[in-house]
């Protein structure tokens, strides 16, 4: 049998965030100052603490869970692709998590990294600043090019521009007929 810690709800949320109406955030959660939680989107600081820095986007679907007294921190600048699971301990700043990316327990991901679309990282894995991980299981493949940085950074500020567009009404949400 499992000894959960009982967290009640503390979410945090800094200056300028937008957060959809369908996203689930609860337990002791801190999220920084102008970043975007898309719709769909989990995350769950119910067994341990979970903050995410300012400027990250997560994208619809994903979920973000850790495991209990393994705190998560997801650094500064960070995307995070629709429909991944991540459930480790860090990301590091300027990283991309690619769309449907599985990131298991105690993983460690470096600063300005990609990982790939759809790649497994098993538990424990620690991946250096810089890398490009890609495949099933994760395995680092090369280092991460310039125009890949490049591309990073534009990720980042459309995301910053579309939560502002979304948190002003721009895009209304509502229900499908």
């Amino acid at each position: 049998m499992f000894d959960f810690v009982d967290l009640p709800d503390r979410v945090r949320i800094g200056k300028d965030v937008y957060i959809a109406p369908t996203a689930y955030i609860g337990g002791e959660v801190t999220i920084g100052d102008q970043s975007t939680v898309m719709h769909h989107v989990v995350i769950r600081g119910d067994v341990s603490a979970i903050t995410v820095g300012r400027r990250v986007n997560v994208q619809d679907g994903t979920v973000l869970h850790t495991n209990r007294g393994v705190p998560m921190d997801i650094e500064d600048e960070v995307s995070i692709g629709h429909r991944a699971v991540v459930h480790c301990r860090r990301v590091g700043a300027g990283t991309l998590i690619g769309i449907g990316a599985i990131v298991l327990d105690d993983c460690e991901i470096g600063r300005g990294c990609l990982i790939a679309a759809g790649a497994l990282l098993p538990p424990r894995t620690i991946v250096p600043d810089g890398k490009v991980v890609m495949g099933a299981p994760g395995r680092v493949v090369r280092d991460l090019k310039d125009e890949e940085k490049l591309y990073l950074r534009e990720v980042i500020e459309s995301y910053v521009h579309l939560g502002r567009l979304h948190g002003s009404g721009t895009y209304p949400n509502r229900a499908c007929p």
